[in-house]
């Protein structure tokens, strides 16, 4: 914990000096381009892999990078994509998966997490990908190992799905207002995929005049 504190020192004496006027207009509000939606794993920092700067990014953050579907029943998820749709006015969402994700190993074997009762029940709004995967492959069980990667992207596919159900977003991507882009972020390579619709199939992002095509609205 030291480190940390210890940062946030640092953070005020050598960092915030050099960006004082960018943090006095971020005072006042903030106005994000892109809500984006991420596994809550510590090796991720949504920031970092985007080069973006405080303000740009709205972020969500749950173990899955999981959306729920909606419904009558208020959630964190819910609510937070609402506020960044309907009242800030984001025009992108972004959904991004990434390697090696626990929660996509829990999706893949339930069974072990019988002392986690509250993760498993979460994990539910998973079981889309793992039995669409399931049905691929031709096999009745999955296991990470083989099948970790596969999952991980149908569940990014999946939670672009869930978000259409969301009314603040089916509205706006009606309008041509809100675009969709479903990402798997490889930790150990930095390797960004992004989901093309139109192939069924992800593929490295190159630069934004490629990524503005590969979109999840349809």
């Amino acid at each position: 914990m030291d480190h940390v504190i210890n940062g946030v020192s640092k953070f005020q004496k050598e960092v915030f000096p050099a960006k004082k006027a960018e943090f006095e207009k971020l005072a006042n509000g903030q106005s994000p381009e892109v809500l984006f939606i991420t596994c809550s794993d510590s090796r991720i920092d949504p920031n970092l892999v985007t080069q973006t700067e405080p303000g740009e990014l709205f972020i969500c953050r749950n173990a899955g990078n999981i959306v729920p579907p909606h419904s009558n029943q208020t959630g964190g998820m819910t609510a937070s994509i609402e506020f960044a749709v309907a009242a800030l006015g984001v025009s992108h969402i972004v959904v991004c998966g990434h390697s090696d994700c626990g929660a996509m190993k829990g999706a893949i074997n339930p069974d072990a997490l019988t002392s986690l009762p509250h993760v498993r029940e979460w994990l539910g709004h998973s079981r889309v990908a793992t039995e669409v995967v399931k049905e691929r492959c031709g096999c009745s069980e999955l296991n990470a190992t083989d099948h970790i990667a596969l999952v991980t992207e149908e569940n990014v596919i999946q939670q672009l799905q869930h978000l259409k159900t969301h009314p603040a977003v089916a509205a706006k991507i009606a309008t041509g207002q809100v675009k969709l882009h479903g990402w798997f972020y490889n930790i150990e390579t930095a390797e960004v995929l992004s989901y093309d619709e139109s192939i069924g199939k992800f593929t490295p992002i190159e630069d934004a005049e490629t990524q503005s095509k590969l979109v999840a609205n349809k």
